[in-house]
């Protein structure tokens, strides 16, 4: 029976599907680590420059969150690189000539960048002067960093590609510089870094308050918490900017994209704004429709009686409207209560003020929303460019594989089995280690000047292994 269904289902959807889940599961990690390096630096400076040992309390306890999402978003990265060659060889018959370099860039500046400084920054506190430590901890977050741009450059310019010509059916370069700030950059690169933080703020507010809840009540434990609070706090409203203007950079390049989030069925001026619905492509209709009028013209072109291009403009060439219309207003939905905890936990904290039970339960229910939020804003990106997998120059279709459905279906549900696994294993250790944390000193005594004072991560832990 198994594999009749997997035999009868297409296998371009089976190898999508399975893209899809390499990289969910792949994309929750450098989320992580791209922001949680920041704060780690953070944590040292303020540790250097005050002296408290509460900054590098909360460092011992931070850093070993960071090592375990490194090395799961490695091993994850790993996995799904592999599929360019089983799944979707057409991809890099195509465009291999630009995405084989920046790939390469993006390991030979970033990677070897994190895995080299991450040993020091780990391993080395008793063993190298606190500049060096700090150092390392510098370059650790620029290699996080340096990581997310050129991956984001590929992504942005499978969105929006330019600088290059296609001879013979395969795309060359004319212009690096074209490509790598090609115009959707800018605006994705700013959208998903600022979504790093947010995820790290929450999850510093939320693991804080499960230690506050459990009794916990070291000044480290406190002082991450506000960090994470008030980090929220302060970059939800700059995320909803960046939104905006990355959603006009959507609409300009990408108007199908943009019609299938709003459900605009047809051309039309003074378009309201569909809050919530349930979209029907057959009937080409949303069903029990929740509109505010005009106000989709007024965000996306700035007047009440804007015209904006429907689905009838795009037939046979637009993404599939009901994923694409959840996903954006999961995301927005997330991002909404975020804006709404963090400046209720801002304004309850003010004044190094303690939380409340309410207020820390809320943080806990809210520690992993950042990835629910992330992985929306995914999917709303990447659903939202089918049918193509490179816009205007190739279709997901053309660049499948010839690999039959059942065996494309089986090894998709090895991979659900096993992140599931993984997946259920991170949070459940990162869980155990807040608790563990409030029963042992993270920070024990300095051993000599220049020394930097810290135990160092837990034993068998090898970040880094590829």
């Amino acid at each position: 029976m198994f594999d009749s269904i997997l035999g009868s289902a297409d296998p371009v959807l089976l190898a999508r599907i399975q893209f899809a889940a390499n990289i969910s599961f792949h994309i929750l990690f450098p989320s992580i680590t791209i922001a949680l390096a920041w704060v780690l630096l953070f944590f040292k400076l303020r540790y250097n420059r005050t002296g408290d040992m509460k900054w590098m309390e909360a460092y011992g306890f931070w850093v070993k969150v960071f090592a375990l999402s490194f090395a799961l978003g490695v091993v994850s990265g790993i996995t799904m690189s592999f599929q360019f060659g089983t799944n979707w060889p057409g991809f890099m018959e195509s465009v291999g000539n630009i995405a084989g370099p920046l790939l390469a860039y993006e390991v030979l500046t970033a990677f070897f960048l994190e895995a080299t400084f991450l040993g020091i920054m780990l391993f080395g506190f008793k063993r190298v002067s606190d500049r060096i430590h700090t150092l390392a901890t510098v370059l650790v977050a620029v290699g996080t960093t340096m990581s997310a741009f050129w991956i984001l450059v590929l992504n942005s310019w499978m969105h929006t590609p330019v600088g290059f010509e296609i001879r013979d059916g395969v795309a060359h370069a004319t212009d690096w510089m074209a490509i790598v700030f090609n115009p959707s950059m800018p605006y994705r690169f700013a959208h998903m870094f600022v979504a790093s933080f947010l995820t790290v703020a929450f999850l510093l507010a939320g693991l804080s308050a499960y230690r506050w809840l459990r009794g916990d009540r070291a000044p480290a434990v406190l002082s991450a918490m506000r960090t994470g609070v008030f980090m929220g706090a302060a970059l939800i409203p700059v995320q909803i900017v960046l939104g905006d203007l990355h959603g006009l950079n959507t609409l300009k390049y990408q108007p199908a994209k943009i019609a299938a989030i709003e459900a605009i069925w047809e051309t039309d001026r003074g378009v309201p704004l569909v809050l919530f619905g349930f979209p029907d492509e057959e009937q080409r209709t949303t069903h029990m429709a929740v509109e505010i009028p005009y106000l989709a013209s007024i965000i996306l072109k700035h007047d009440p009686q804007g015209e904006l291009k429907g689905l009838n403009e795009f037939e046979g060439e637009h993404p599939p409207v009901s994923p694409v219309f959840w996903a954006f207003r999961v995301m927005v939905g997330i991002g909404m209560a975020m804006l709404f905890v963090g400046f209720w936990g801002a304004w309850a904290l003010r004044k190094k003020r303690e939380p409340s039970v309410w207020l820390s339960r809320t943080l806990v229910v809210m520690a992993f929303s950042g990835w629910v939020a992330v992985l929306a804003g995914w999917y709303t990106t990447e659903i939202g460019r089918q049918p193509w997998l490179v816009q205007g120059v190739l279709k997901t279709a053309d660049a499948a594989s010839a690999v039959p459905g059942p065996m494309i279906g089986a090894t998709l549900v090895g991979y659900l089995v096993l992140y599931a696994f993984l997946l259920t294993a991170y949070i459940s250790v990162v869980f155990h280690m807040a608790r563990k944390a409030g029963t042992r000193k993270e920070t024990p005594q300095a051993e000599g000047p220049g020394v930097v004072p810290f135990s160092g991560p837990p034993p068998g832990l090898t970040p880094g292994v590829q």
